[in-house]
């Protein structure tokens, strides 16, 4: 069997940093038992790491002590390797839009095929689904090791309404929205909102008012008066006896929203 040192410098050489196992058997060589060994003892000193079955990553130096590349230098290729549709999302998402006021403790990505959470060294992803991902609007930005596709401003915001209990809670579901509303234009709200369940626009709608952007939900607000049929709570869990009912966003407000400054 080849030597797999060589065999992985050879792969960061050609700026790859990622490979699978049955690609490290047709180069080197040998048994999967033989292989899979060699790969382990290079998983031992730090220099490959091992995030998913049959997928393995290259750990230049600089990120040794993280004991992995960060999600998002090797998400894309996991996902392409695994056959499914994704983007960065929620929290992830809206750091890439410039909002750092919550830093997530995790990568979430957004997929419509239900996964267990990732670990590889000091990195962990998420995997939350997203019915329609497909449908959701996204960029791709830039990484150090390629492109990697994110959900635009607008479909964070929609998709932070839609997922509180993923971002720590609505009240800093809605600081986030309001770090991200200047960015957000108004028609491409709506086009993000019709992927999603009514009652998150009926949200967002009320949230971004709050946050003195109204002007980003005007159309957002046609939007709901086109396709509400039915009031809806502000808290889905939460009772409504005794609410304020928002009659433009047809809100039941069950609960106060703190939106840090």
């Amino acid at each position: 069997m080849s030597d797999t040192r060589s065999y992985i410098d050879g792969l960061a050489a050609n700026g790859r940093y990622h490979f699978t196992a049955e690609e490290a058997r047709a180069e080197l060589g040998g048994s999967e038992v033989a292989v899979r060994l060699a790969l382990g003892r290079l998983a031992r000193q730090g220099l490959v790491a091992h995030p998913a079955h049959g997928f393995y990553l290259v750990i230049p130096p600089e990120y040794k002590r993280l004991g992995c590349l960060p999600a998002d230098q090797f998400i894309p290729a996991l996902m392409e390797q695994l056959g499914l549709g994704y983007y960065a999302g929620l929290l992830s998402a809206a750091q890439y839009h410039g909002a750092a006021h919550h830093r997530p403790q995790e990568f979430q990505v957004m997929t419509e095929s239900k996964r267990r959470e990732l670990v590889c060294g000091a990195v962990r992803v998420s995997f939350i689904v997203r019915k329609r991902a497909a449908e959701v609007p996204i960029q791709t930005l830039n990484t150090p090791r390629g492109v990697i596709q994110v959900s635009t401003v607008e479909a964070t915001a929609v998709d932070l309404i839609g997922y509180p209990h993923h971002v720590g809670g609505l009240d800093n579901a809605a600081t986030v929205i309001a770090e991200l509303a200047e960015q957000i234009d108004p028609e491409r709200l709506v086009a993000a909102a019709r992927t999603a369940p009514v009652p998150w626009a009926q949200r967002l709608g009320f949230l971004l008012e709050l946050a003195g952007a109204g002007d980003k939900a005007v159309a957002l607000k046609h939007h709901v008066r086109e396709t509400a049929r039915d009031n809806t709570p502000l808290v889905p869990a939460l009772p409504c006896d005794g609410a304020a009912r928002d009659a433009g966003w047809k809100l039941d407000v069950n609960a106060d929203v703190e939106i840090e400054a």
